[in-house]
């Protein structure tokens, strides 16, 4: 696959850069048949679920923000926004975005299913969207999937869930093959299929936990012992898709990425492997004991993090010294800079973690939204092959970076404030803002997420702004075109 602006580089460029039939270039064809509409659905999903959740964002930025907290009902509705607005930008959106990438990689069998899934997931994250708006609800805040105790809450997460088993249970059926030596894109599809592997293993992980809780338990206590197992199993699909998008994006970029295609596929494979501490944990502890908890902990720490440097410093390397070529380029370059930047933020805060404050929301503030920034890159990215325009100019590429920087603002008035003691989940008088340190961390932190929130906005604003314009002929256009018959 051809990558943008490689034509118009210089000589010495090209011989550093990526280059059609470059073993080294990472990208993956977008086949011009029924898979392709699918793929375009899933992507409208997610664009759904980020208007809605920015929608609660703004509400949950404003009520933990000092001053201006005091106009809101803070308590339940600070809690109610927050379940909603995580659910939404996170759940829904990562599993919409992955729905996208698993239609191109998977072949055209069971579209039936496929179409299926979709439905399924967007009438769940309707009813989930609606059910604070449909009688009262007492707001859940557990770990990976909080929740509205209510009937149109649970309806619609258990009818999300089911269309997220038929989405993974196609896609493990429908996952391409691949080869004994494989090249760039092969190593990318081994990365997908990893990362629908590691999906069913946290299908597996919910079921499990469901089926052997104590009957007793309810409220809290139950939601997060359900949540606990299948939730750290799905940090690793996160964290394959990121590392996907991570190296296709600085193909994307003209880059050459200091990798073979067989050690990359030995890192997803190595990546993929910790996933199966899972079910160790299951079988060697009761699940709500210390240990079970623990095991989960210890294995998203140690193992989700060893492939996670070496294709990070690869994709950093790559980029130095390559210099946008074309006006398409540099979208994709600044959301993968703030990607990496974010994540690795995310991380180094997570090494730091004491005690339950707000570091913790700070640490996967970062991670997550370095995942998110780089599923936004991959839609840039894949937008004229979807049958859209390329963003390009000003807005496409100062979106990454206002949204990075309203991000890093907003995990920095974390750490700040979790380092006074400030506890995680809470808003308004129940903060006990003690110090000007104190509100001025938090004063951060709220200014930094409503920076976020423009960005956020704005991706949706760049993203439909793209969809509406008449497509261009182009490199990738053109290569859609070539590759319309391929998997």
């Amino acid at each position: 696959m051809s990558i943008l602006g490689s034509a118009g580089a210089s000589r010495s460029h090209r011989s550093a850069a990526a280059r059609p039939g470059d073993v080294n270039a990472y990208a993956l064809p977008v086949p011009a048949d029924a898979r392709r509409a699918l793929a375009r659905s899933w992507l409208w999903l997610g664009l759904a679920a980020l208007i809605v959740s920015g929608l609660f964002a703004v509400l949950l930025v404003l009520s933990r923000t000092p001053v201006l907290n005091r106009v809101l009902p803070v308590a339940d509705f600070f809690r109610v926004a927050l379940v909603v607005h995580v659910d939404l930008s996170v759940l829904v959106w990562f599993v919409a975005l992955a729905g996208l990438l698993w239609s191109l990689n998977g072949s055209r069998r069971f579209m039936g299913w496929a179409w299926a899934a979709l439905g399924l997931c967007g009438l769940g994250a309707a009813l989930m969207s609606l059910a604070p708006l449909l009688g009262s609800v007492d707001p859940i805040m557990v770990n990976y999937i909080p929740v509205l105790d209510a009937a149109p809450f649970i309806t619609g997460l258990l009818v999300f869930a089911a269309g997220a088993v038929l989405l993974v249970v196609r896609g493990l059926v429908t996952a391409p093959k691949i080869g004994p030596a494989p090249d760039a894109t092969g190593a990318l599809r081994f990365g997908l299929n990893s990362s629908v592997v590691a999906s069913a293993v946290a299908l597996l992980a919910f079921g499990w936990s469901y089926a052997v809780l104590p009957k007793d338990l309810a409220g809290r206590a139950y939601y997060e012992i359900l949540f606990w197992g299948g939730g750290h199993a799905l940090q690793f699909t996160w964290t394959l898709l990121v590392l996907v998008g991570w190296l296709w994006l600085a193909s994307s970029c003209g880059a050459r990425v200091p990798l073979s295609s067989r050690v990359t596929l030995a890192l997803f494979a190595l990546a993929l492997a910790s996933v199966f501490v899972t079910p160790l944990a299951y079988l060697a502890y009761d699940i709500w004991s210390v240990e079970h908890r623990n095991l989960h902990t210890w294995a998203m720490r140690i193992g989700g993090g060893l492939a996670i440097v070496p294709i990070g410093l690869a994709a950093a390397i790559s980029l130095i010294g390559t210099e946008p070529q074309t006006p398409q380029q540099r979208p994709l370059r600044a959301a993968l800079v703030a990607s990496m930047l974010l994540f690795g933020a995310g991380g180094m805060i997570g090494v730091f973690i004491a005690g339950s404050n707000l570091r913790i929301p700070a640490h996967y503030h970062g991670c997550i939204v370095g995942v998110t920034l780089a599923l936004m890159g991959l839609v840039y990215r894949l937008l004229p092959q979807l049958g859209y325009s390329a963003p390009e100019g000003r807005l496409a590429c100062l979106q990454p970076a206002l949204y990075g920087a309203g991000q890093l603002m907003h995990i920095l008035g974390l750490v700040w404030s979790g380092g006074y003691g400030v506890q995680r989940k809470v808003a308004g008088t129940e903060q006990v803002l003690r110090s000007t340190s104190e509100v001025a961390g938090m004063g951060l932190m709220g200014l930094g997420g409503l920076i976020a929130i423009v960005g956020g906005l704005l991706f949706v604003v760049v993203v439909i702004g793209a969809m509406r314009r008449a497509p261009l002929p182009s490199a990738l256009t053109t290569d859609a075109a070539t590759h319309a018959g391929a998997a």
